[in-house]
């Protein structure tokens, strides 16, 4: 399943950078980052529950804001991007 994961964290305090810091770091185990607070991520059920359970622990429910979309159709269908777009598809070959 595709999704796309946007937060919007508190960072006026210590532990407002603190957790920014821990969600990008989740975020980036499941998926790659297409704007500061926005990663685009290819998960299956299993990881999809494991990332969201991860990211509601760290929040902050009074002073964050997180979103799960989930992509009904393949990124290519669903995603216009203009501009710069760093987004790499990991089910081609990689070639370095």
């Amino acid at each position: 399943m595709n999704i796309l994961v946007t937060y919007d964290v508190n960072t006026e305090t210590k532990e407002g950078r603190r957790r920014l810091r821990k969600v990008a770091t989740v975020c980036k185990n499941y998926g790659q980052r297409v704007q500061l607070s926005v990663f685009e991520c290819q998960v299956n059920q299993t990881q999809y529950e494991a990332l969201r359970a991860q990211l509601v622990n760290i929040i902050d429910k009074k002073l964050d804001n997180l979103r799960f979309y989930k992509l009904s159709t393949p990124r290519e269908k669903s995603v216009e991007a203009y501009g710069v777009d760093h987004y790499i598809n990991f089910d081609e070959p990689l070639i370095l």
